[in-house]
C-alpha cells in the first residue's frame, strides 16, 4: 500500500545550524500520527517543510505518491493538504459561516458575484453548517469570527481546512494558548474527525496525554533527527527516548 504522506531524507539548514537532518517518514491513509520532541527539535520546522512554506536543503516530500518538493502550499492544498498553525488565520470581520461558506467555495471554484442572488450559495451555506457542526460551531454561526474565543478561533479554522477538501490535515499546536477549559472541546472536535476515518492526520502537540490519548503512532524528533517512530506504547518503553528527553516532555506538558 502507498503512504499518502512521504519523505525521503528530508533536511534544512539555516547557516550553519540543520534544524531537520535526514528525515525519512511513511504516513498511511487515515492514521493519526502525533509528532512529539522538546523545544527545538525541529517540529514546526518539519511542518513547514511538509507544508511548502520552507523549502529543503536536500530530500523529498510525496504526496500520495506525487513529488511536491516544489510545488508551493497553494498547490499542496489542492492535492489535499491541509495546516492549521500555531496563531490562528482566520477572517475577523466576517461570521463564522461565510468564514467556512468562503473556503466551500473555493473548493468547489466558484467566487463570489455580488450580483448573484442568495439562493445561488445555499448549497454552500448548508455544507459549510454542516462542517460547523462537525466542530461544534454552530450555534455561533453569525457570530463575527473576532468576537470567538482563541478556542472557537481553533474551531473554526479547522472547519475551513475541512471545507478545503483536506485529505492530509497537519495541525500545530491547536490547543496552544487555550484556557484549561477549552481545550475538551477541541480534543472532541479533533476526536470526531479522527473517528470519521477519512482523514489522514499529523498532530504537533506537548500535551501528552492529548496525545497518547489520540495518536495510532508517535514520530520523535530530537535535534532535527527521527529518533523514534512507532506506536505510542512502544515509544513509551523506548529507552532512548526515555533517556534523551521523555522527562523533559512531561514537564512541559504539566
Amino acid at each position: 500500500m502507498q503512504p499518502v504522506l512521504e519523505t525521503k531524507d528530508l533536511t534544512i539548514s539555516f547557516g550553519g545550524h540543520t534544524a531537520v537532518s535526514g528525515v525519512s517518514l511513511q504516513v498511511m491513509a487515515h492514521t493519526f500520527t502525533s509528532i512529539i520532541g522538546p523545544n527545538g527539535a525541529g517540529k514546526t520546522t518539519f511542518f513547514n517543510l511538509l507544508s511548502g512554506q520552507f523549502r529543503p536543503t536536500s530530500g523529498k516530500v510525496f504526496i500520495k505518491g506525487k513529488d511536491v518538493t516544489h510545488l508551493s502550499p497553494a498547490k499542496r492544498t489542492r492535492l489535499g493538504m491541509g495546516r492549521s498553525f500555531q496563531i490562528t488565520n482566520v477572517f475577523p470581520s466576517l461570521t463564522v459561516l461565510e468564514n467556512v461558506r468562503l473556503a466551500v467555495q473555493a473548493q468547489a471554484g466558484v467566487f463570489y458575484n455580488m450580483f448573484a442572488h442568495r439562493k445561488t450559495y445555499a448549497a454552500f451555506e448548508e455544507k459549510a453548517y454542516e462542517l460547523l457542526k462537525t466542530v461544534l460551531l454552530s450555534q455561533k454561526s453569525d457570530s463575527l469570527a473576532k468576537h470567538l474565543a482563541h478556542g472557537e478561533k481553533r474551531k473554526l479554522e479547522i472547519a475551513m481546512l475541512l471545507a478545503l477538501g483536506t485529505e492530509v490535515l497537519l495541525l500545530d499546536e491547536p490547543t496552544a494558548g487555550m484556557s484549561l477549559e477549552e481545550v475538551p472541546a477541541i480534543l472532541d472536535v479533533i476526536r470526531s474527525i479522527k473517528e470519521e476515518g477519512n482523514r489522514t492526520i499529523l498532530l504537533i502537540e506537548h500535551k501528552m496525554d492529548m496525545v497518547l490519548d489520540l495518536s495510532d503512532r508517535l514520530m520523535v524528533l530530537f535535534n532535527g533527527k527521527l529518533l523514534a517512530e512507532d506506536t505510542p506504547e512502544k515509544i513509551m518503553q523506548n529507552e532512548l527516548v526515555q533517556s534523551a528527553y521523555l522527562g523533559g516532555l512531561y514537564d512541559d506538558a504539566s
